[in-house]
């Protein structure tokens, strides 16, 4: 149902009420509600032992992640997650440490939420992982595997005054410190051993992933917004491209007149004119900005900041053709001291042609301003418990 009245609202050009509606709901309301999660961190973190974990399952059982000495997740694997419905885990292969010489890398955006797993210390790798996270206004856990081995180290090297709880809460001490330091609000951090889930923080974190559930589903639907607008907007793109021949055929006949310039005058106009029509059609215009902007708490030049239709510049060079015909006019006028038919022919053609493009143009640029005004109006605007 809320997505139903989202897409009213959208297809009415009111983007206000359109996130209003979804905010409404309750949480138990998107409880059927895909999540998918994944699972990231460097390579030999244990991040497919702790997926097993979760699982319930031990290595070499069916359905279990494959584990190794060496590197074993080369390419995204999904499993289902049996005590969370309509839950999705998903191991991704390992971020390096040389993140940015990196060309192509599995695409975090298509996730809702994630679990960063790392082990001995905290790494470069986490806090690229975290930043780009939270760019996206999404949240994340950390979990710091192989905590056994850390305890059995600090208990060999100091056997005499040997304390597990201070070792623990230096370890989740220095996790949270360096988790503040990226600029992490309230970071989630979980020390575990992969291979006694009953064991450390492995409860807790399957109790606060439970009790979570229903925000990051919520999270998890009012970030999809953007793209269930998108069927929305197509037809309403197919709406406004009905305007556009005539708008075109009144620039091809007014570029006949025998005026230099006067292709581009007209143009112009019409552009400017079709364009504010389509920020009013779509729920672009300033007075719809200002009360989305009011709602979600961002200033109005924020969400024009990513309307790329806004910029006058390209469009200007488009119509660079119109000093073809403009130029032939006065040739005729001040040299052959004639009636400028080939200009004038050149200069309707040229503007019959161009204006076409660019009222098209326009049209498809002001639908994905839309979907990107809703997108930046929805960046960090969902507050969960975590």
């Amino acid at each position: 149902m809320a997505m139903e009245e989202f897409q009213v609202a959208v297809h009415q050009g009111k983007l206000s009420d359109a996130i209003s509606v979804v905010q409404a709901k309750p949480p138990q309301y998107f409880s059927d509600t895909p999540l998918n999660i994944a699972v990231v961190g460097e390579p030999g973190s244990g991040k497919s032992s702790f997926v097993n974990s979760i699982l319930g399952k031990r290595p070499g059982e069916p359905g279990a992640a494959e584990t190794g000495i060496q590197t074993t997740t080369t390419n995204a694997k999904d499993y289902t997650l049996p005590m969370l419905p309509q839950v999705t885990l998903w191991d991704l292969p390992g971020r390096e440490e040389s993140y940015s010489a990196r060309i192509d890398q599995e695409n975090l955006k298509r996730f809702d939420f994630f679990i960063i797993v790392g082990y001995q210390r905290f790494r470069t790798v986490h806090a690229e992982l975290a930043h780009e996270i939270q760019e996206m206004g999404k949240r994340f856990y950390f979990v710091r595997t192989k905590t056994d081995l850390d305890l059995e180290a600090s208990r060999r090297r100091q056997p005499s005054g040997y304390d597990d709880q201070k070792v623990l809460q230096r370890i989740r001490e220095d996790c949270v410190t360096c988790l503040l330091n990226e600029g992490v609000i309230n970071p989630q951090v979980f020390l575990v051993s992969n291979w006694d889930p009953q064991s450390l923080d492995f409860p807790l974190l399957l109790q606060k992933l439970q009790s979570d559930l229903l925000w990051l589903k919520r999270q998890a639907f009012i970030f999809s917004l953007p793209s269930l607008a998108a069927p929305v907007l197509e037809n309403k793109k197919a709406t406004m491209k009905g305007k556009i021949c005539v708008k075109d055929l009144f620039c091809g006949v007014l570029g006949l007149l025998p005026v230099p310039g006067i292709s581009f005058v007209v143009a112009m106009f019409f552009f400017v004119k079709f364009r504010s029509q389509c920020y009013q059609f779509f729920g672009l215009d300033l007075q719809s900005l200002t009360a989305l902007a009011r709602d979600v708490g961002k200033p109005v030049a924020s969400l024009q900041a990513v309307m790329l239709s806004k910029s006058l510049m390209p469009i200007i060079l488009w119509r660079l053709p119109d000093l073809v015909g403009a130029t032939l006019m006065m040739v005729e006028y001040c040299l052959w001291e004639r009636f400028p038919f080939a200009g004038c022919l050149v200069s309707g053609g040229s503007s019959f042609c161009t204006s076409y493009y660019m009222l098209h143009r326009c049209l498809t640029a002001v639908a994905k301003d839309t979907q990107s005004v809703l997108s930046r109006a929805l960046e960090g605007r969902e507050k969960t418990p975590i």
